[in-house]
């Protein structure tokens, strides 16, 4: 689906309706799930100093937006009370406000942050804060009941080590609920950065991090140990003044490009040169330009005897020639 929320005059959210995608730009990439050696795409300290100033702004609540619409969002997949949760990147604890003690009996939040945890939100549930990084879980094998992430594992190296220390973290029948930013994300911005950067300086260089693909998801679950897995996608898609309101949004979230092959600076005449052809591909009749965020949501669950089993290899008692025979009146064989 896709959702729209309308940013002109006020940053808080203030309308939704469907709405059909746009173009997309071709000079994209993703991460590589490629299992063997960790990636080194992003520096980590980087995104811990972006967070904890992002954290200190006076004003930081009006760029939670983001993070507020996503939290809310799939908390109530999985109808079940888990004693011990476990919120991966939980940054002000976006999630917990929209659960309750009959879901969660007991939470741990974790966050590289530490500005950002000390304004997690209140909740009815018993709360325990821990300074972590995403990548190096500290907790012991079959800990938790329920883990859960919003919008952190995207500034991952080692995605598909960090899924499986979350499988392993997790008792068995223990469910993962996540959701992350996805490859299209920011199509708009990168787009028009790159034809900016091409047109004035001869060539371009990336300003927007790299993300995981949707089709590599489902597969990056199941290496990890996961079964019985649910991927889908949402597109939420803001609307901004201009190409500097979205760009000062972004460092407003903590979301600043973090990538270790980034260009810290922008000539001027490369940024007049983006926020003119931001308009003139992407902008609305009202003079305003709309951000995409493209949101993966994930249900993994670890294994457990109790759990549903798929038949053994060679078991079927129908083959595909009889679906068509499905729902019609047996035939009665007359002697």
């Amino acid at each position: 689906g896709v959702w729209t929320v309308v940013l002109l005059n006020s940053r808080l959210p203030s309308s939704c309706c469907r709405l059909p995608a746009g173009p997309r730009c071709e000079a994209r990439r993703g991460l590589s799930v490629s299992g063997r050696g960790t990636m080194n795409v992003f520096n980590r300290e980087m995104k811990k100093r972006q967070k904890n100033w992002a954290a200190s702004l006076q004003d930081g609540h009006q760029y939670d937006y983001l993070r507020d619409e996503v939290g809310a969002h799939r908390h109530c997949d999985v109808t079940k009370t888990f004693p011990l949760a476990l919120d991966i990147g939980a940054g002000k604890s976006h999630i917990a406000e929209h659960l309750n003690k009959d879901v969660v009996e007991r939470l741990f939040l974790t966050d590289v942050s530490e500005k950002t945890l000390k304004q997690s939100r209140q909740s009815e549930i018993p709360t325990h804060c821990v300074l972590a990084d995403e990548e190096f879980l500290p907790f012991k094998e079959n800990t938790f009941d329920l883990v859960v992430s919003s919008l952190s594992l995207h500034w991952i190296n080692d995605l598909p080590g960090a899924l499986r220390q979350i499988h392993q973290v997790l008792k068995p029948d223990g469910v993962f609920i996540g959701a992350m930013v996805g490859g299209e994300t920011l199509y708009e911005l990168r787009c028009s950065l790159q034809l900016a950067e091409t047109e004035r300086e001869g060539g371009f260089s990336p300003h927007v991090s790299p993300y995981t693909a949707v089709t590599d998801l489902g597969n990056l679950l199941g290496q990890a140990g996961f079964s019985m897995l649910t991927v889908d996608i949402d597109d939420v898609q803001v609307h901004y003044p201009g190409i500097t309101e979205v760009m000062t949004d972004l460092q407003g979230m903590g979301e600043s490009n973090c990538a270790w092959n980034r260009r810290s600076l922008l000539h001027r005449d490369t940024m007049l040169a983006a926020a003119a052809i931001y308009k003139e591909m992407y902008g609305n009749e009202d003079g305003s330009v709309p951000a995409t965020f493209e949101i993966l949501y994930m249900i993994g669950w670890k294994p457990h005897e109790s759990q549903a089993k798929p038949a053994k290899r060679g078991s079927a008692t129908a083959s595909f020639g009889d679906l068509s025979q499905i729902g019609q009146p047996t035939s009665t064989k007359k002697t």
